[in-house]
């Protein structure tokens, strides 16, 4: 849906910018601009359900301060959309909006603007997560999935369908277990319980480990029936074995390229990061999907790997995730 993303004088991000594909893998050290990204598009999604500044409006005058600016695939190409923001504090409450004139050019910016509101962002927490949830919490997972209890309690009653084909893909991925199971946890809450293969034995969300709670938040998302429109994840790995990440990979794989998965449904928009070598070696054979953040001194950039005319050459003589633990594709600490 986002094509591409402008940054002038957004903190570490002075003259920055970046393409971005239906999936999108940030690897970089920190302070590298990685979040700030992700900062943005969800400040996009909270202004574009705001009145906002029409270009015209402006009369040929651009806001003054740090900019963000937005650029969109067909059929919203003609579409953009900018965020001003004050340079003191770097708030970025003002939205211009550009799009055709008439009422096909305000058709496309509604239509727009409905969909940059279904931009969300993940940060799962494992606390959070084995706690029981409110039952009227279960209509969408939220940001740290502290309600994942409910929102798969929610689906077994109204998408049974997906949730099966959510259990199939967590028992295949761990066969140690057989399914999932709630039980009532008083005061309108629900608790998540794992149910072990082969026995009735069941072990309770808060005493199942954090790379299962992890993987489970990430198998809700890729088997949401209405996902939304971009997904961003941060730390994509985070807990999770090396030998788990294909799953995790493919997981998110399922919501930028459905038609892989035998599914029906528009594509959803994937930005993820990670720090981990062993999940960027997934990518050796897709490094348009992986975008490089560099750090020189205070200033950030970002670079697509496939930019990278020397990158096969150097893959013949070791992994990519090596060569970029070694440094010789840059996006490390202290470059």
């Amino acid at each position: 849906m986002i094509a591409a993303v402008h940054f002038r004088n957004f903190k570490a991000l002075r003259s920055a910018a970046v393409r971005l594909e239906p999936f999108n893998l940030f690897i970089g050290p920190n302070g590298s601009g990685k979040t700030s990204l992700i900062q943005a598009l969800l400040r996009l999604r909270t202004l574009a359900g705001l009145p906002v500044v029409h270009g015209h409006d402006l009369q040929g005058q651009k806001p003054a301060g740090p900019q963000i600016e937005f650029h969109f695939v067909p059929p919203f190409q003609n579409v953009r959309v900018t965020l001003g923001c004050t340079s003191d504090e770097l708030v970025c409450n003002l939205l211009v909006v550009d799009h055709p004139p008439g009422i096909a050019g305000e058709g496309q910016w509604a239509e727009l603007r409905t969909k940059l509101q279904g931009i969300r962002a993940y940060l799962f927490d494992h606390y959070a997560m084995a706690v029981p949830a409110k039952r009227s919490d279960g209509a969408e997972l939220a940001s740290n999935a502290g309600n994942l209890a409910a929102v798969l309690a929610l689906r077994r009653e109204q998408a049974s369908v997906a949730l099966k084909a959510l259990e199939e893909d967590f028992c295949r991925i761990l066969p140690e277990f057989g399914g999932l199971d709630f039980r009532d946890a008083g005061d309108g809450r629900v608790e998540l319980v794992a149910r072990l293969a082969g026995g009735d034995e069941r072990i309770a969300a808060d005493s199942l480990s954090q790379g299962t709670l992890y993987l489970l938040a990430t198998l809700t998302l890729a088997h949401t029936p209405a996902p939304p429109t971009v997904v961003c994840l941060e730390e994509a790995d985070r807990g999770v074995h090396p030998r788990m990440l294909r799953e995790v990979r493919d997981a998110l794989y399922r919501l930028s390229y459905p038609k892989d998965a035998g599914m029906e449904r528009v594509p959803v928009q994937v930005v993820t990061t990670t720090h981990s070598p062993y999940l960027l070696d997934l990518f050796k054979e897709h490094p348009d999907e992986v975008v490089l953040a560099s750090k020189s001194g205070n200033a950030a950039t970002f670079m697509r790997l496939s930019e990278r005319t020397d990158l096969l050459d150097l893959m013949k003589e070791t992994h990519l995730g090596d060569l970029w633990y070694s440094g010789i594709l840059g996006g490390v600490p202290g470059e």
